[in-house]
């Protein structure tokens, strides 16, 4: 797949995702609670990102590229970070709680896997919205997430615990965090399950997925080139535990993203 151009798949997946986030931040900011003032200096910074994806997937080739764009701002009331846009219900500096929407979810494509799984459904990428908590402290961040699938491809619900780090060091900023994330059955039904008539078609044997507990770790960095320009990396992985790499879809027991993106500051 060519990494110059964004997947018709993905960028239609994106704009959906873009309207559910515009109506979460209108009725947030409508809600009746006290913000921090909104910061007027707030900067935007837009770009691209290019996402590398080595999916616990049993593919022919295990490597997906994809460009996305990439926003980031964020002025105490409204905030963009890359594919993840809320508003702040309440921030007063430690403690923020905030309504959220974001692409998630995998994709699986039959056309990409090996043997009798390309006769499987396609399993296509979502999008989520929900609320996510943060306190912040002097050794770091504490968040927490639920949100539910809102474009009705799993009808499923996840959940995040992490802890947030932060490393500063003139120009370079790094963001570790580790966590779990919780996935219901519903979710991992949709993309880990084979029904009996994928079963009956494919001689693959029919699997269904209960809830699961996925632990990752995810180290974000941002590096200001000079007043306009900034690149950024992240990287992310994630431990498929039994419920998921039982699934006769699955060969490996991580899911891996790295992303490269250059943004412009206004």
């Amino acid at each position: 797949m060519s990494i110059l151009t964004l997947p018709v798949r993905s960028a239609r997946t994106f704009a959906i995702a873009a309207t559910a986030i515009l109506s979460v931040v209108g009725t947030a900011n409508a809600a009746p609670f006290a913000n921090l003032p909104a910061d007027q200096n707030a900067q935007l910074s837009v770009g691209v990102n290019v996402l590398a994806t080595n999916s616990a997937y049993d593919l022919e080739d295990s490597y997906e590229f994809r460009v996305l764009p990439g926003v980031f701002y964020d002025n105490n009331i409204i905030y963009a970070r890359g594919a993840q846009a809320g508003a702040y219900l309440i921030n007063d500096g430690k403690n923020q709680l905030s309504a959220y929407a974001q692409l998630a979810g995998s994709e699986f494509d039959p056309d990409d896997a090996e043997g009798a799984l390309q006769g499987l459904d396609k399993r296509k990428a979502s999008a989520a919205a929900g609320l996510t908590y943060l306190r912040r402290t002097p050794v770091g961040g504490f968040r927490a997430q639920i949100a539910t699938d809102i474009l009705g491809h799993s009808d499923g619900n996840i959940a995040r615990l992490t802890y947030i780090g932060k490393l500063t060091r003139d120009k370079l900023t790094v963001y570790p965090s580790i966590g779990f994330e919780y996935h219901d059955d519903d979710f991992n039904e949709y993309y880990y399950g084979v029904s009996d008539d994928e079963s009956a078609e494919t001689g693959i044997d029919a699997y269904s997925s209960d809830a699961s507990l996925n632990p990752y770790i995810n180290i974000s960095a941002n590096y200001d080139i000079n007043e306009r320009w900034a690149g950024f990396f992240n990287q992310s992985l994630s431990y498929l535990p039994d419920e998921q790499y039982d699934s006769p879809m699955v060969d490996s027991r991580t899911d891996a993203t790295t992303t490269l993106g250059l943004l412009y500051k206004f």
